[in-house]
């Protein structure tokens, strides 16, 4: 059967990237242990891509047993895995936390941020009225887990960024175009590794930068209601 005949293809292509995994963890952990620092930090972006692409093809895999479950269950599962953060600040901004950086990739796709940050904005907005922002500014803060060396913090224009720019826009703006919404990118650092991004209204902006300075180590409170 065809179905079949897809699932053991999607099934292969997990067991190959689970054996290029392992591989590639027994180079990663060579290198380091060699000492071999610079060396070992492009190995182990490799490891992370290889890493990506294993998670897609398993997100897709359910699917393939004909189950009509099978999204809303995998949505349920990145739910709480990747337990994204959204709401509104007390000034009324939209603001949405993601447990990880968002790196720069030299190939390849980013696709896996649309797999789990599309499906949490719209589980957010079905109980939300409509929001939209029309002369903003969309904020993102980088945080870096402090013990983090400086040599491996990444670049602020990454092609995550406009991913998770478009997927905002969907929801709270018009578009992210530069008639709506300006650019801003900082650093911070925290306890651990996160991309928090923020819609500031260009008159309140200089407030956000303000407070920025003093924001809570586990970020500020989020509210469901603007």
């Amino acid at each position: 059967m065809a179905g079949e005949n897809s699932f053991i293809k999607v099934l292969d292509k997990i067991e190959f990237a689970k054996l290029s995994l392992e591989s590639q963890i027994t180079c990663v952990r060579r290198l380091y242990q060699d000492a071999n620092l610079e060396e070992a930090y492009k190995a182990a972006l490799q490891l992370e891509e290889i890493s990506e692409g294993l998670v897609l093809f398993a997100r897709r895999l359910p699917a393939y047993t004909g189950c009509p479950m099978a999204e809303t269950d995998v949505e349920n599962c990145m739910a709480e895995c990747i337990p994204v953060e959204m709401g509104f600040t007390i000034e009324g901004w939209f603001a949405l936390r993601i447990p990880a950086l968002l790196p720069k990739k030299s190939s390849g796709s980013a696709d896996y941020i649309r797999s789990f940050l599309y499906p949490a904005m719209r589980r957010f907005f079905q109980a939300q009225p409509p929001v939209r922002y029309r002369d903003c500014v969309l904020v993102y803060r980088h945080v870096y887990d402090r013990d983090m060396p400086d040599r491996q913090k990444r670049d602020h224009d990454n092609i995550e960024v406009n991913m998770v720019s478009d997927i905002v826009a969907m929801y709270v703006m018009p578009d992210d175009s530069p008639a709506v919404c300006s650019h801003y990118y900082c650093s911070a650092e925290g306890t651990e590794n996160r991309t928090e991004v923020y819609v500031v209204p260009k008159w309140d902006f200089p407030i956000w930068l303000v407070k920025e300075t003093g924001m809570p180590d586990k970020g500020v409170e989020l509210y469901e209601k603007r």
